[in-house]
């Protein structure tokens, strides 16, 4: 676990620099997650540090395989000096967790919610999981270890989430692409669903 987490967190500091700040979050019965900040010019990134350590099982699995199985970690990047952002640690951190909690395979394509704004004032409760390998390559791990996937997040308001279960990821993306949306905006509002 500690092996995988240390060439993960090379390959952050690799992409994306040296970070700035970090901070842990241990939920009962869960393995440690932390959140690493990274700033970027106007832009703050952060990512969790810890998904990876056990595979994603697939819930209707019998047995959850300890070696094989899908790895990801979680990228969300905003504008910096907008909003309290910092504050979306502990949300990025249940999130992270919710593999090892509700027994999930977090994947492109699916919505998360943590039940409350990301951060305080903040118009999200929810984010998209993007595809990867823009902005942090995959990590190959020695077989038969799956990959460590970087996953970017994209905030939703609760109306995009509500449009995106009826619609599907694609269309709300192809959405926010018409319609020039800022999505590193931490104050954005709603795209137009009409």
């Amino acid at each position: 676990m500690g092996e995988v987490l240390a060439l993960v967190e090379a390959r952050l500091r690799t992409a994306l620099g040296e970070p700035d700040a970090r901070a842990a979050v241990t939920f009962l019965g869960t393995d440690r997650i932390e959140v690493l900040r990274f700033v970027e010019g106007d832009l703050v990134r952060y990512a969790t540090l810890g998904m990876s350590a056990q595979p994603m099982a697939d819930p209707t699995a019998v047995l959850a395989d300890p070696v094989k199985g899908p790895r990801a970690e979680l990228v969300l990047t905003v504008r910096a000096g907008l909003a309290d952002t910092d504050k979306v640690l502990r949300p990025l951190a249940v999130l992270a967790a919710t593999p090892q909690v509700e027994g999930v395979v977090v994947a492109p394509g699916a919505s998360l919610d943590v039940g409350e704004p990301l951060w305080p004032g903040a118009p999200f409760g929810s984010v998209l999981v993007a595809e990867p390998g823009g902005l942090v390559e995959d990590l190959e791990l020695d077989g038969p270890m799956d990959p460590v996937r970087f996953l970017p997040l994209l905030p939703m308001t609760s109306n995009e989430a509500a449009w995106k279960r009826v619609h599907g990821a694609q269309a709300l993306e192809e959405r926010w692409l018409a319609r020039g949306t800022d999505l590193r905006d931490p104050l954005r509002r709603s795209v137009e669903l009409d």
